[in-house]
């Protein structure tokens, strides 16, 4: 079934992939130099053309049984002529994708009926744009039935370093007369096994009443002589003088969870058979007192939870990021003389929209709220409102120690799990919270934990999809900020002129992760000064650039001197 008969008014964002083959001996080009068209031997382009089709294909039969996590994050915009292009509602989507033999999706939110939004056409007819999940989903491949050179045209263009791997870059289009939706843009095939690496441009032609849109497309290589897609970005709408767009957003698509199932199958048994050395290391006085069992019911409870949305890919295994987390909590408690029965632990969860939660003694923070938070103070500003609920025993979850209570389908997790607190708990924790933070090291660092909040409360209305909670509790309730209010009161104003006040970040600025194997790392980006209120962008969706590197190869230590701190101060 050709993608454009069920696909209406959506964009299609597809990679490719190839499989691992000898490289071909070309010249080697200087790193970022471009060599002409003429100087490269046409029968080794068209053998590197032939190479680089077959391997997407052997991606493809490689990914036929995988099922990753599939997340949309899109803005619409409008323009501001003080700040550019500024959101004015945003759209949300998560699902599960089945890359069998006919592609299917599983959606884990219920239908978000605000992706519809309505265009004034011409002639005064009232139009509807709708954006599809499973259009989004089909962004993974340029053409999963037809990629080959009866369909399309392969033309050379030069050479270029996407990061640390040499690539080959090539015009593709189709054929006249091969039927609608179908890729045209280039493509960057790295060098050694002639993988796609990335993809750049939209599909034409565009069949009645549908629009496919650009993309940007990348894949890592995160596996030996695989690259699979991981991260996909589109941009339509123009607001020079003579545009005439009535469509503009922004869009980033991330995919995960690759391997998560197999993986966890496959490594469970191994930890048994070779853990032959346990011993009993509990205390004499084997019977727990009443408050230790009550601990120990909630850290079960905590234990199932983490381990059920692991599985379901919405959490990422224990990594380096919870170590950061985790510090920062314990100065929170150490510096108020704050002794729990069992230690404080944190845990990333892979979405984006911002909320947290904790059950037991177990904290979630969302990978979109570390994204957008700028520094350190305001980290700790969000983890002592849940360590807060720890302390004054606001103790949610604990039915879910009852493993029967875990027996449900990945898609179905967000209907099934739930740790919200009723509002006086709500008050109870930020009273808590901010006396935490007033003894604590960051307690003359709270202007910019107020200015993040008040940057919430200014962008609420528009952010919506972005600042509403799936399983914990968030910043906002209908627009407002109903979190650490007090600390929002006494900031600073905002102020976008203001080129030194940065109150939040855009999206994807902390957290890089994994898709194969759903690991959260730290990204080390270099500073880059903001010379405009343009080049803030708190909470906006921005491109990808990820610098790519071949598998098992060492990457370069050296980086600017604030990268080993992820959330640094300002």
């Amino acid at each position: 079934m050709r993608i454009w008969h069920w696909v209406i008014a959506t964009f299609l964002l597809l990679t490719l992939t190839a499989d691992a083959q000898q490289s071909a001996n070309m010249s080697s080009p200087t790193p970022m130099g471009r060599t002409p068209v003429s100087a490269a031997l046409p029968t080794e382009m068209d053998q590197a053309v032939d190479r680089l089709i077959k391997r997407e294909h052997s991606l493809m039969e490689l990914l036929n049984t995988r099922t990753p996590i599939v997340e949309t994050y899109l803005q619409d915009l409008k323009f501001d002529p003080r700040v550019g292009p500024v959101p004015v509602q945003d759209h949300y989507f998560l699902g599960r994708m089945d890359l069998g033999d006919t592609v299917d999706r599983r959606e884990y939110l219920s239908k978000d009926t605000s992706f519809e939004k309505h265009l004034l056409g011409g002639f005064n007819k009232l139009y509807k744009l709708e954006y599809k999940p499973m259009g989004f989903s089909w962004m993974i491949y340029a053409d999963r039935d037809d990629f080959n050179r009866q369909t399309y045209d392969f033309k050379y263009v030069h050479r270029e370093f996407l990061g640390d791997v040499r690539c080959f870059v090539f015009e593709v289009s189709a054929k006249k007369g091969s039927g609608n939706g179908r890729f045209r843009g280039r493509i960057w095939v790295e060098d050694q096994d002639y993988n796609i690496v990335r993809l750049n441009g939209t599909y034409e032609p565009h069949p009645h009443n549908a629009y496919f849109f650009h993309m940007d497309s990348w894949r890592l290589n995160l596996i030996p002589g695989y690259w699979v897609p991981a991260y996909i970005y589109s941009e339509e709408g123009d607001f020079g003088y003579r545009s005439k767009d009535k469509t503009a957003f922004k869009a980033q698509t991330r995919l995960w969870g690759y391997d998560l199932q197999q993986s966890a199958q496959g490594t469970e048994l191994t930890k048994v058979l070779v853990d032959s050395s346990v011993k009993d290391e509990s205390p004499a006085e084997q019977d727990a007192s009443p408050l230790q069992a009550q601990w120990q019911w909630q850290r079960q409870a905590a234990d199932n939870v983490i381990e059920r949305l692991q599985i379901a890919g919405l959490l990422a295994p224990e990594g380096e990021v919870d170590k950061v987390l985790e510090t920062v909590a314990n100065n929170l408690l150490i510096t108020n003389n704050i002794e729990l029965p069992s230690p404080v632990r944190t845990r990333v969860m892979l979405t984006s929209p911002l909320e947290t939660f904790s059950v037991g003694n177990t904290i979630v923070v969302s990978r979109g709220l570390l994204d957008v938070l700028p520094d350190e103070a305001c980290l700790a500003m969000v983890l002592s409102h849940e360590l807060a609920h720890i302390v004054l025993g606001h103790n949610l979850g604990s039915k879910y120690a009852f493993y029967d209570r875990m027996l449900f389908s990945d898609e179905s997790t967000y209907q099934n799990l739930g740790f919200r607190h009723v509002p006086e708990e709500e008050a109870a924790a930020d009273k808590k919270a901010l006396d935490l933070l007033k003894n604590s090291p960051y307690a003359q660092k709270l202007d910019t934990p107020g200015l993040f909040l008040r940057e919430l409360a200014a962008r609420g209305s528009a952010l919506s999809a972005l600042l509403t909670p799936h399983l914990g509790d968030g910043f906002t309730h209908k627009g407002s900020v109903d979190r650490m209010v007090v600390l929002m009161n006494s900031a600073p104003a905002l102020d976008p002129n203001k080129l030194g006040q940065i109150a939040a970040l855009p999206l994807g600025g902390r957290v890089k992760l994994n898709s194969w194997d759903d690991r959260a790392e730290l990204t080390k980006t270099t500073p880059v000064a903001v010379t405009s209120a343009r080049g803030k962008m708190p909470l906006e969706v921005t491109p990808f650039f990820p610098r790519l590197t071949r598998y098992g190869a060492v990457v370069n230590a050296t980086g600017p001197a604030n990268a080993a701190n992820p959330i640094p101060n300002n």
